[in-house]
């Protein structure tokens, strides 16, 4: 997204110069705008069909969205319960006010979900059935399926640049290993920069060196925005650390190089 906003201002002589108080209010009004437009989109999957379905050996998943203010009750519960399974253990001590944190996270109106779902092949066929007959079904729900995992993102801003932040991507045991997790972030790139987001972040506890190198082997590196960077010191008493993944070179130049 290269846009007058954002390339930095020069003098005659091409020197870079400070932008004025007009050229900062004018990015900060069209960031605001850039997360109220992505905010505002319904489904976002609905815009990559090739990612409603993951197959890889005769393994296959479905995808669908969410909005956190409109989970059903029992999808509430499994989101709860597996991010409970799979980060109790990484957490440790800090797990019991993390969890009540990340509850409250989890309903929120603007939080966005991509739902991992699993159907028996009688549901699938019900759905091409449907396609056949001329009725609207792009993919199917989750209702009546089988969840194994879940996105969680929103759409943020991190030191005046406007990114998609991963809140939460977690998988049960049985599906991963599989390239899913690889290939629900490639989704969330693509969304990311259809909703002209300059970055993807997320936090990943240090104790969690899996996860850690699963996000460098795709590309994202320490951000400048993380403890550890802002402030050694500090980031060493911390249990996290923010990683991020650029698409244009101011977000590079704060998020990445911490200019």
């Amino acid at each position: 997204m290269a846009t007058a906003e954002n390339k930095r201002p020069r003098s005659s002589g091409g020197v870079e110069r400070p932008p004025s108080r007009k050229e900062i209010l004018g990015r900060k009004k069209a960031i605001k705008e850039l997360i109220r437009k992505a905010v505002a989109v319904k489904d976002h999957l609905a815009q990559f069909p090739d990612f409603h379905k993951y197959e890889r050996s005769g393994f296959s998943i479905y995808l669908e969205s969410g909005h956190g203010n409109q989970l059903s009750v029992p999808t509430r519960k499994y989101i709860q319960n597996l991010l409970k399974a799979n980060m109790k253990g990484t957490y440790g001590s800090e797990w019991p006010s993390e969890e009540k944190i990340k509850r409250r996270e989890m309903v929120a109106p603007e939080a966005r979900y991509i739902l991992i779902c699993q159907y028996a092949d009688s549901d699938i066929a019900k759905c091409f059935m449907k396609q056949d007959s001329g009725v609207e079904c792009a993919h199917v729900t989750c209702r009546g399926g089988r969840l194994l995992g879940f996105v969680h993102y929103r759409f943020v801003v991190e030191l005046d640049v406007p990114v998609l932040y991963v809140y939460e991507l977690q998988l049960e045991s049985s599906v991963q290993g599989k390239g899913l997790g690889k290939f629900l972030m490639q989704l969330i790139e693509l969304i990311a920069c259809k909703s002209q987001m300059e970055a993807v972040m997320l936090t990943v506890q240090k104790s969690n060196t899996g996860a850690m190198a699963f996000y460098n082997n795709l590309g994202y590196v320490i951000s400048s925005a993380s403890p550890s960077r802002v402030d050694p010191l500090i980031g060493i008493h911390r249990s996290y650390e923010i990683l991020c993944k650029t698409f244009e070179s101011e977000a590079k130049c704060k998020l990445e190089e911490g200019n």
